[in-house]
């Protein structure tokens, strides 16, 4: 039964408009080689950052690296519009999560913000 509504569920985000404006924003940002090499990087550092923010450790120079790209997809329409409709799926993602984690009684600890 708990799968069963999980599967509901999976099928009601891969429906939602947040699901369907980011697969098509990522389609559009990644048929440029340049973008998608710039967006992968962002992300790589994204993640290289937040790992030195858990262990309390700052790495000034892969800061500023990911601040410049992130400036430069700034101006990119098609990456940037894919950018932010991943922030919106993934918020959805995580308030969906919230709700479920809520429901049960589990600590999200640091998760929340």
């Amino acid at each position: 039964m708990v799968y069963d509504t999980a599967k509901l569920l999976a099928n009601e985000l891969k429906n939602s408009v947040e699901y369907r404006e980011y697969a098509a924003a990522k389609e559009r940002a990644m048929e440029n080689a340049s973008t998608r090499s710039l967006i992968e990087e962002y992300n790589r550092l994204q993640i290289l950052a937040q790992a030195a923010m858990i262990a309390g450790e700052q790495n000034g120079e892969s800061m500023q690296k990911l601040q410049k790209i992130g400036e430069l997809l700034q101006f990119d329409h098609d990456a940037s519009a894919y950018l932010m409709a991943e922030f919106r799926l993934k918020r959805m993602l995580g308030d969906v999560y919230k709700i479920l984690a809520e429901a049960v009684d589990v600590d999200l600890g640091a998760l929340e913000s």
